[in-house]
């Protein structure tokens, strides 16, 4: 399978490669960024290729996808979203992103999410997708939704950052609901 594109009024979804590995690299390392992602801050530019690396494995196993969020009109890495856990047996996977700071609230997320759920429901014919967050990650809960997503419960200790154990959210959107939205 080659990689799927993904393209939209103001952005490109293209697979994560070594040249996007500075942007990662400054998204991983922004404690912003990091507050809610549930790793530890990378500390060299090595972290971040090892990680375009492990997208570009996962995807090759057909356990994920991960795209780089690029701005059309100037073609910067701003940050990446994809699919986790991808189970086409099961027609499910879970969704998750990451982004600059400097672009929170600028409805690229929500953009990229649309063009990511689409896919996922349309061409890959996945029946449910998840999410999860931590709990106090407004912005993350509020996006999901605004797209439809659906509380499921609470993920007791399902989360490890900064030293310690987190509970998680869990959210889901199943394809009937996202056809019918």
């Amino acid at each position: 399978m080659s990689f799927p594109l993904l393209k939209t009024d103001r952005l490109r979804l293209v697979e994560v490669k070594m040249e996007h590995a500075p942007a990662l690299f400054a998204n991983f390392t922004d404690p912003r960024v990091l507050k809610y992602y549930g790793s530890e801050p990378m500390t060299d530019i090595h972290q971040a290729e090892k990680l375009v690396q492990h997208f570009k494995s996962t995807f090759k196993a057909k356990r994920g996808i991960r795209w780089a969020i690029l701005v059309e009109n100037d073609n910067r890495c701003i940050g990446t979203i994809g699919l986790n856990l991808l189970s086409m047996g099961m027609k499910k996977s879970e969704v998750g992103f990451e982004i600059h700071p400097d672009f929170w609230r600028s409805g690229y997320t929500s953009e990229a999410l649309i063009a990511v759920l689409n896919y996922s429901f349309g061409e890959l014919g996945l029946n449910r997708m998840g999410a999860v967050t931590f709990l106090d990650n407004s912005a993350s809960i509020g996006l999901l939704e605004k797209h439809g997503f659906q509380k499921e419960g609470i993920l007791r200790s399902y989360l490890f950052q900064n030293g310690k154990s987190h509970d998680g959210q869990l959210f889901s959107l199943l394809r009937e609901e996202w056809l019918i939205a």
